[in-house]
Formats: structure tokens, C-alpha cells, sequence
């Protein structure tokens, strides 16, 4: 017996009122997306836009310097720290402490020399605790136009203005620098210069390029440091050692010698007393009479200033001549006729 199946649940019509409303909403929700569509968006990622429309290459940023901002005394002060506080302090008592000396030295050279030795003592612990405090700012690791600026100027200031290491200058001249600049003559100022202007172009080159010049830059200022340093010495031992080194003394005294009037010369002392001032004390073996020996001494002054100090008007050093004649005893008499001291200025 076949099972009856349950009747069906009829379907209801559409409901034609629903469907109407819902076709205008479909149709403005349609014109919304065209309207706030862009026109040309879908081929911007097509094969031919790609040829046609190229975006501009992403370029580096530009390697400028950091601006940093110059710490004030206030900020040094608070970055300090316990043992840079203590070693600051001692410092200043210390260049106290050679000022109350050399006060009290009296008449003393030694207590003089003492107070002298304690105060650049004091003076060079101060400069490294500074160094110390300045290092604790990023500032201070980075370079800057403005320091070769004003070392550019500070030594313009310091060669042409007050006229400092004018004397060290004349001994420490070199051959090849007497024809540049009363500025750029003295060795210490003409490196100064030379190197200031130099880091003045780094800037211009390349990055590549900056470290290598860098260095190199550094090691030959070290080197000229170190020549000017020795030669500054050889010249400061000469003084001590009472020597006068150069290569014109053994000419200088063979043209005294070739004088028609001088027989021989007997004793020939040159030496350098200070920067400014050079000390010549000859003994020379003579037959002439007084009137002779006065123009005879004033050829070996002239003679001196000429081949030692450069001559008139080059500047160099003063010099002191001393000459000392001995009539020859065979001819007939002897006797020491000892000249005045013949005193002249190179200008």
C-alpha cells in the first residue's frame, strides 16, 4: 500500500510592490560607484600605461650636516661630572697656587723659574679637563666651517695686527720663503693659512673622497708640525750651546782673512744671544795705523750684517761686532789696540 505524501505548502506570488522598490535603490547604488569612479584608474596598471605614464626615479636624500646646538657655560656645567668637578677645581687652585709663588718669589730666578713650571702645569691639567667636558656634547666631535674660519682670522689678526712671533720668524726662515708675504714668511703662519683654507674646500668634494684627503690632510700637518718643531730647537740649542750654525761663517771669515790689512785671524766667536740679536767677537792679527783700522772695522761690520742678517732693509737680526786688533810684532812693535764696539740695526 503506497504511503501517501503530505500535501505541498502552495508558493506565494512575488511580491511585485518589494521588487519595485528594490530596482531604483540597485540603480542608484550603481550611478554612485560611476560617479565616484575614476576615470583612467583601471588602466593605470595595463602593459601600455606602463609605457606612456613612468613614475619620476626615488632620488637619495641630500648628505647635509646636523646643526648642533652650541652648549652654553650653564649646560657645561650641569653635564659635568663628579671627577671632572674635582679635577676642575684642583686645577684652578693649582694656577693659584703659582700665582702666590711667583707674588712671594721676591728677587729669587729660581722661585721665578718655580712659578713658572707650576703655572703651565696647572694650565695644561685645566685644558684637558676642559677637552673632557666639551666631549660630553656631539658638537664638539663634529667638524665646522667656522673653526677654519676663525683660525683664518685669529692669525691674520695675530701676524698682521699685533705683530706676535715676529722675531721667532726671522730665525726660523726659510730660504724659499723670503720672496712670499710678510704673512705667509713666517712658517707657523703660513701653515695656519695654508691648512685653514684647505679644510675651507673639503666641503667641495665628494663623499668618497672626503675621508682619504681627510687623513691625508692630518698627516702632512703633523709632519710640517714636526719639521718646524725641530728646527725650532736646533735653533733654541744653538742659543744655549752660544753657536751661531750656518753655512755663511766659514766664507764670512775667509773674506775678513783676504783683507789686504789682516794678517791673520786669530779668533772668530759668532753666536746667536736671542731671536733679535746676534754677538760677533773677532781677534785679528793687523799692521796698519789707527785711521786704517777704523774703515777696516766698519768693512767687517758692514761685511757681518751684509752675509748674516740679509744686508738693509730684509729685516733680519741685529748684530753686535766686536773686533779686537794685534799690531804683528815683526814689525818693529806690539801691542793690543782694542776697538770700540761696533753697534748697527738691519732694518
Amino acid at each position: 500500500m503506497p504511503i501517501p505524501l503530505p500535501p505541498r505548502t502552495p508558493t506565494p506570488p512575488p511580491d511585485e510592490t518589494d521588487d519595485s522598490e528594490a530596482r531604483p535603490s540597485m540603480l542608484q547604488r550603481h550611478s554612485l560607484n560611476i560617479i565616484g569612479q575614476r576615470r583612467g584608474h583601471k588602466y593605470k596598471h595595463s602593459s601600455v600605461s606602463h609605457q606612456i605614464f613612468l613614475e619620476p626615479p626615488r632620488r637619495a636624500p641630500l648628505a647635509l650636516p646636523n646643526s648642533l646646538p652650541i652648549p652654553t657655560l650653564a649646560e657645561c656645567r650641569a653635564s659635568m661630572t663628579t671627577d671632572q668637578k674635582v679635577r676642575f677645581y684642583w686645577s684652578v687652585c693649582h694656577m693659584f697656587v703659582a700665582g702666590y709663588t711667583a707674588w712671594n718669589g721676591g728677587h729669587s730666578a729660581a722661585i721665578q723659574a718655580l712659578s713658572h713650571l707650576i703655572f703651565y702645569d696647572g694650565l695644561g691639567a685645566l685644558l684637558c679637563v676642559l677637552v673632557e667636558v666639551f666631549s660630553n656634547f656631539e658638537v664638539w666631535g663634529r667638524s665646522s666651517l667656522l673653526t677654519a674660519v676663525l683660525a683664518i682670522a685669529s692669525t691674520l689678526v695675530s701676524a698682521v695686527g699685533l705683530k706676535n712671533h715676529a722675531r721667532i720668524a726671522k730665525a726660523m726662515r726659510f730660504g724659499g720663503m723670503k720672496k712670499l708675504p710678510s704673512v705667509l714668511s713666517n712658517p707657523s703662519h703660513f701653515l695656519t693659512l695654508s691648512c685653514s683654507a684647505t679644510l675651507l674646500l673639503l666641503p667641495l668634494v665628494s663623499l668618497h673622497t672626503y675621508q682619504p684627503v681627510d687623513k691625508a690632510l692630518s698627516l702632512s700637518i703633523a709632519l710640517a708640525m714636526l719639521f718646524l718643531g725641530v728646527h725650532l730647537a736646533m735653533n733654541v740649542g744653538s742659543m744655549l750651546l752660544m753657536s751661531y750654525p750656518s753655512k755663511e761663517l766659514p766664507s764670512v771669515i775667509t773674506d775678513i782673512a783676504s783683507d789686504p790689512l789682516v794678517f791673520s785671524v786669530d779668533q772668530a766667536k759668532f753666536w746667536q744671544a736671542h731671536y733679535g740679536l746676534g754677538i760677533a767677537n773677532l781677534k785679528l792679527r793687523v799692521d796698519s795705523g789707527d785711521e786704517a783700522l777704523v774703515k777696516l772695522r766698519e768693512r767687517i761690520a758692514s761685511l757681518v750684517r751684509n752675509r748674516l742678517s740679509g744686508g738693509y732693509g730684509s729685516g733680519g737680526q741685529r748684530w753686535e761686532v766686536s773686533v779686537q786688533f794685534e799690531v804683528d810684532a815683526g814689525h818693529g812693535h806690539s801691542h793690543n789696540h782694542s776697538s770700540h764696539v761696533a753697534h748697527f740695526h738691519s732694518h
